[in-house]
């Protein structure tokens, strides 16, 4: 996974995925995309911010199951308001955490744990309804790679994190969607058993 460079096989493999079927938004372009990281104090990871300026900012047909999100958009069923995410900020996680469970910390400390997942250092790539989102990482020791974040927990994508045999990475992603696979697919893996955890697209 390069974050940094784009990968020209990469970039045909999305415009492929996203110029079949109907429903795509135009590419963003290079100057809107560049104004995005300039007002977040970001670049996005590669090969997500070509796709944004010359492929397509969101599409209908997905991923995942309600649709890619534009660069700027949040999901209908969004719980916080917009001013509060820091895209600047690192996202927090680089390992699995089911806050639901988590009776480690008291209330408070967790909720603003949970805050941090939610808006910091990450963009909203969609939704799968019933608050089971996906983001990609734009900051922190996770960039470039997506996480599932739902009500009660965030889970990182990507075959070396287990329960997916899907390579990380937004073409990872994509590419797992496209094939029409479950998102959390390996063999031998059992589902983390929570909801949103599990399920198929």
């Amino acid at each position: 996974m390069n974050n940094d460079h784009a990968d020209p096989a990469e970039l045909a493999f999305l415009r492929t995925a996203f110029g079949v079927g109907e429903g795509g938004a135009p590419a963003l372009g290079w100057e809107a995309v560049h104004a995005f990281e300039a007002e977040h104090g970001i670049v996005l990871p590669e090969p997500y911010r070509t796709c944004v300026a010359e492929i397509t900012d969101g599409s209908h047909q997905g991923p995942p199951a309600y649709g890619l999100l534009g660069l700027a958009e949040l999901p209908g069923d969004w719980g916080g308001e917009a001013a509060e995410r820091d895209l600047g900020k690192p996202f927090p996680l680089t390992e699995a955490w089911l806050w639901e469970e988590d009776e480690g910390e008291d209330d408070t400390e967790r909720d603003a744990a949970v805050d941090r997942v939610l808006h910091h250092g990450s963009v909203v790539l969609g939704t799968d309804g019933c608050a089971m989102d996906w983001h990609l990482v734009v900051s922190g020791p996770h960039r470039g790679h997506v996480w599932q974040v739902t009500d009660v927990g965030a889970l990182p994508f990507g075959a070396e994190f287990g329960h997916t045999t899907a390579t990380s990475g937004f073409t990872g992603w994509v590419r797992h969607w496209a094939a029409g696979k479950e998102w959390f697919d390996a063999p031998g893996t059992r589902s983390p058993g929570v909801r949103g955890w599990g399920t198929g697209q």
